[in-house]
């Protein structure tokens, strides 16, 4: 902490294939912070996991091409662990890691684990969370641990597919039915998913999953209302009022999400108050269920021939640029962009210092 102010270091890049995704999130939160309240360290990782460090800014910076901190205009280049080693310590200067790391090496415990061996606070979910929040198929097990009701699914991995394909394509004909929608288990923002109507489309879209990930899961189709719900806190955790998304295409892929720009974000969602109720009710249960600090999104199927709540998935590390849900979500609950990320930076405070109060067996 210098002259009064919070040091930030704020993550982006990284190695997965939402790398791009990162750097519009880093773009958007470095441009949003109070710069007489923080000064921002930038931390990028290039796709090919080298981390480079810039120096301490005093305002945002110019582009997001700027941001990539390249060696030879004066960021540092540095392997990971020697990079923290100088980092860990009450001298590192670096009061709190902001990680906007989407996908896996970034959202999926990785660097959160590189943060706890390094002494470091950071915003959002623990290592656990983070490992439980990025596996599809963990995720699920732990909502039905928790009597989430969800639509039917299964997952396996790559070795199954390749020595028992003909009965895990019977298995997903008879529990799930056509059409049905295929995943990696660990990636997000719907990279490699596709919904197949026939078994030549599913067998397709398992091979396009398995590039990105070595297990896969295949999910029943809901013909349903897609809700989010952001959730916001550590032990006593709040829930922001739902949003819906209707979506440009047959469902909410890549491409609807971040390239045609005709998807539509109603926030608040058009539901009743009982509705909106439970939603939010059960959106702190999934976030407990996986056992989240800090922030995520709740997302959820509201089906439409009975009005029966499926949750879908969380996400520990939502898409948080100011067009973005979560932060949307926020605005409607009555909590600006730059409150959030103040609310965010003191949880983060706020559990290293519980966590760093325990003996640890010592």
């Amino acid at each position: 902490m210098t002259a009064n102010k919070v040091t930030v270091g704020l993550v982006y890049g990284g190695k997965s294939g939402e790398h791009e995704i990162s750097l519009q999130t880093g773009f958007a939160v470095m441009n949003a912070f109070d710069y007489a309240k923080y000064e921002i360290v930038p931390f990028y990782i290039t796709l090919q996991g080298e981390w480079r460090m810039g120096s301490v800014l005093s305002g945002p910076m110019n582009s997001v091409e700027e941001m990539k901190l390249d060696v030879a205009a004066g960021g540092t280049s540095e392997a990971a662990g020697a990079l923290f080693a100088s980092l860990s310590g009450q001298e590192s200067g670096i009061d709190v890691m902001f990680p906007l790391l989407h996908g896996t090496f970034g959202e999926d415990g990785t660097v959160q684990g590189l943060f706890e061996m390094a002494g470091l606070p950071y915003v959002g979910a623990g290592v656990l969370s983070s490992s439980a929040g990025m596996d599809k198929d963990v995720m699920k097990k732990l909502f039905a641990a928790a009597g989430l009701e969800q639509g039917e699914y299964i997952a396996f991995g790559e070795r199954d597919w390749r020595i028992s394909r003909h009965d895990l394509l019977q298995e997903a004909e008879t529990k799930l039915g056509y059409p049905c929608f295929v995943k990696p288990a660990n990636l997000g923002s719907s990279v490699g998913i596709s919904k197949a109507g026939d078994q030549e489309a599913l067998i397709d879209a398992v091979e396009l999953a398995l590039r990105y990930d070595r297990k896969v899961l295949i999910e029943t189709f809901i013909d349903g209302r897609e809700l989010e719900v952001g959730v916001l806190g550590n032990d006593d955790p709040q829930a922001s009022v739902p949003g819906e998304i209707v979506s440009s295409g047959d469902y909410y892929d890549y491409n609807a999400k971040y390239i045609d720009g005709k998807s539509e974000m109603m926030i608040p969602a058009p539901v009743d108050a009982d509705l909106a109720d439970s939603l939010r009710e059960l959106a702190i249960r999934a976030f407990k269920a996986v056992e989240g600090s800090g922030l995520c999104r709740a997302d959820f199927f509201v089906r439409r021939s009975d009005n029966k709540i499926l949750i879908n998935e969380v996400n520990t590390m939502p898409g948080f640029t100011p067009f973005s849900m979560y932060p949307l979500l926020w605005r409607e609950t009555g909590m600006s962009y730059q409150a959030l990320l103040d609310r965010l930076i003191e949880l983060a405070l706020e559990r290293h210092e519980a966590r760093t109060n325990l003996q640890y067996g010592r």
